[in-house]
């Protein structure tokens, strides 16, 4: 085995540990996060850990099986996002004061914002 192979194994090697200590720091993130947003980002972080993963399983198998499974789970993660971050917009809304025209103008009445 040359140099190059050496250090090649040992980067790869050094990749997959922080993969996993990154995975085992989001379980935890994930048990204790404060808030629902934290726990959503989290698993959205773990597909991502998920894709390094596979991407260094091919990068030591030498094997280019894994690409298509690594870009549909892009695709799900980035989806998967999205629909987090327009949950979050709605329930986030904040309450839009409209002035009522039968009452008056010196009342107002409290409606929620455009859906």
């Amino acid at each position: 085995m040359s140099v190059l192979e050496q250090v090649d194994r040992i980067l790869l090697t050094a990749a997959v540990v922080l993969v996993l200590v990154a995975g085992l720091l989001l379980l935890v993130r994930i048990w204790r996060g404060p808030s629902m947003l934290d726990r959503a980002i989290s698993l959205d972080v773990i597909a991502a850990l998920i894709i390094a993963g596979l991407g260094a399983k091919s990068a030591v198998a030498l094997d280019s099986f894994y690409f298509p499974i690594m870009l549909v789970l892009a695709f799900l993660g980035f989806t998967g996002s999205v629909g987090i971050a327009r949950f979050i917009a709605v329930r986030d809304r904040p309450a839009v004061t409209v002035p009522s025209r039968a009452q008056g103008p010196d009342t107002d009445e409290t409606k929620e914002g455009p859906q």
